[in-house]
């Protein structure tokens, strides 16, 4: 079908040292404590996540003194938190948090080949977002290939979230206050007549999605257009953007609304194995 005059539905808004030994910079340019205590990081890491201080002196190279002041900074930063007995020592929350960060930056990357092959599938305008503080964020996008096509919007923040195939998949799998600070911090803006505008009521909407696997945005954000979405996780479980597919409600029968769940159901569940997340994820 000729695309040339579309017509938009829902318009609107360098080589390490050995193992467990201190980098050093050919240039001269390496600060000391900063190298000691990325060593140490490394070093937990190596041992498993967890080890004790007087192991990784041994591993390291470094008196217990120097390790211990180091780990103390660590700990107060949130990297590394105590572990097992008084002397024991293992990543901290902090570690996940930069994990996560990363895996968004690189995410558009991976997810590229998989948007694409919803689009061609479907035919119809795909996303992949991610949530970003409090925002909801498009940070991929392909238009439809018919002439009438949804208006997937623009690259960038968005504060529907409670009202978004995609943002819904990802609110499903956080922890309620979690959840109830990010909406919140926008409020729940009636977009449509079909609009969810009431915690609990979002809240049960959430459950299904949990239930299901899978999001639905029936004409909520915009009037006339059908989203299906679902969540990308990663090696911890955790919820890491989301891909979503839409199309007007006139070509959104059960067999092409199938077929739309299918293919984003199928991206969504081997990009989250590729990022190592756990074959049975449970919700939080």
């Amino acid at each position: 079908m000729d695309d040339t005059n579309p017509i938009i539905v829902g318009g609107g808004a360098a080589k390490g040292a050995p193992k467990g030994q201190p980098r050093r910079e050919q240039n001269g340019a390496s600060i000391q404590s900063v190298d000691r205590a990325l060593t140490l990081l490394e070093t937990i890491a190596e041992l498993g996540g967890e080890t004790t201080l007087s192991r990784l002196a041994s591993r390291t190279g470094l008196n217990i003194s120097t390790c211990h002041h180091l780990l103390a900074t660590l700990v107060a930063r949130g990297f590394v938190t105590k572990g097992l007995g008084r002397r024991g020592y293992a990543l901290g929350a902090r570690i996940l948090y930069l994990s996560h960060v990363c895996l968004q930056v690189d995410l558009p990357r991976r997810a590229q080949s998989a948007v694409d092959r919803i689009n061609q599938t479907t035919g119809e305008t795909v996303q992949l977002a991610a949530l970003q503080g409090d925002e909801l964020v498009n940070v991929l996008k392909r238009e439809s290939r018919h002439a009438v096509r949804v208006d997937g919007g623009t690259m960038g923040t968005a504060a529907a979230v409670h009202a978004t195939a995609t943002g819904k998949a990802i609110l499903a799998w956080l922890p309620e206050d979690e959840i109830r600070r990010v909406v919140m911090a926008h409020g729940m803006t009636k977009f449509t007549p079909n609009t969810i505008t009431d915690f609990a009521d979002l809240m049960e909407a959430l459950r299904v999605v949990r239930r299901n696997g899978i999001a639905f945005d029936r004409e909520e954000f915009r009037p006339g257009v059908i989203c299906v979405g679902a969540a990308i996780r990663d090696q911890s479980g955790a919820v890491v953007g989301a891909i979503s597919c839409s199309t007007p409600t006139m070509r959104a029968s059960e067999e092409h609304l199938d077929q739309i769940r299918d293919e984003v159901l199928a991206a969504t569940r081997a990009l989250s194995l590729e990022l190592g997340a756990p074959v049975h994820a449970k919700a939080p």
